[in-house]
């Protein structure tokens, strides 16, 4: 067991505390949800104020916030960044009255260090000093993932995409993602955030639909899925266009037992209401 205190060392112990950020009180939603959305809110759960003690970061000059993981569970928190504290001006209760100034130190674990207390933690003991943290809740390094953690799957119509993250998704079978994806078929959309063009597609015949279909993207060696017009875009421009610029979205979604040729219909007049065929979009046909 590696603990947290040992792993993550701090300029002055005595003045630093931890945030365990749950739900966010404006109903915004959960803390890690806030975080991996990069959302302003994320910093509101930290910046908060209030008139009990309980709230009150007090003396602190630095925190170390945390986001409860919860596609682990109750105990798991995500390290959301090392902060210096400044109180601020006159004092506000029962508002924002600390700004929050990110550190270098400790970035490079942002997202990816995954702790667990020895227990679950209620409202009453999310703020916790440092130098008494690792005998009050026993928190332990639990992983450290080689890269930035995804946000669970967010729903069909807030699908949105970068390659590498298409990428990460489908190299790392996340569970969540892989579920929703190979649940459906559907009518999707590739955007060139370059240029704004667009391609139309589906997964009308994939045994795991969306999924399968978006598998081929996800890999360097095919990133075109075999479409004439991505072919040829990747020929002239090469691999870094596709990896650095193209976004994947859905459009339409399906039952597994819809026929295909429902599908391609449905396709055609996707393409047909974004203008994707060319030479306005990338569509061949």
């Amino acid at each position: 067991m590696i603990r947290l205190t040992d792993f993550l060392r701090v300029p002055d112990p005595t003045s630093t505390k931890l945030k365990f950020n749950m739900r966010s009180g404006s109903g915004a939603g959960e803390a890690w949800d806030l975080l991996v959305d990069d959302h302003p809110d994320w910093l509101n759960l930290s910046r908060w104020r209030a008139s009990n003690s309980n709230n009150n970061m007090g003396d602190a000059r630095y925190l170390l916030a945390w986001a409860q993981y919860y596609p682990y569970g109750a105990n798991y928190f995500i390290f959301g960044g090392f902060f210096r504290v400044t109180p601020v001006v006159p004092a506000v209760m029962d508002g924002y009255g600390y700004d929050l100034e990110l550190l270098e130190q400790h970035s490079e674990y942002i997202k990816r260090l995954i702790i667990k207390l020895g227990e679950p933690i209620g409202r009453q003991v999310y703020l916790r000093r440092y130098e008494t943290v690792q005998q009050q809740l026993d928190p332990e390094v639990y992983e450290l993932a080689p890269d930035t953690k995804l946000g669970t799957f967010p729903g069909y119509q807030n699908v949105r995409l970068r390659h590498h993250e298409l990428q990460r998704i489908i190299a790392n079978d996340e569970p969540s993602w892989k579920d929703a994806l190979s649940s459906v078929k559907g009518v999707y959309v590739i955007t060139d955030l370059s240029d704004g063009r667009l391609y139309v597609g589906s997964a009308s015949g994939e045994a795991n639909g969306l999924w399968q279909r978006w598998s081929g993207y996800a890999h360097l060696k095919n990133l075109t899925g075999g479409n004439r017009e991505l072919e040829r875009m990747r020929g002239e421009l090469g691999d870094a266009r596709i990896v650095g610029n193209f976004q994947y979205s859905i459009l339409e979604i399906f039952d597994p037992k819809t026929k295909a040729e429902i599908i391609l219909a449905r396709e055609s007049c996707w393409k047909q209401a974004l203008d994707s065929r060319c030479p306005h979009g990338m569509n061949a046909n």
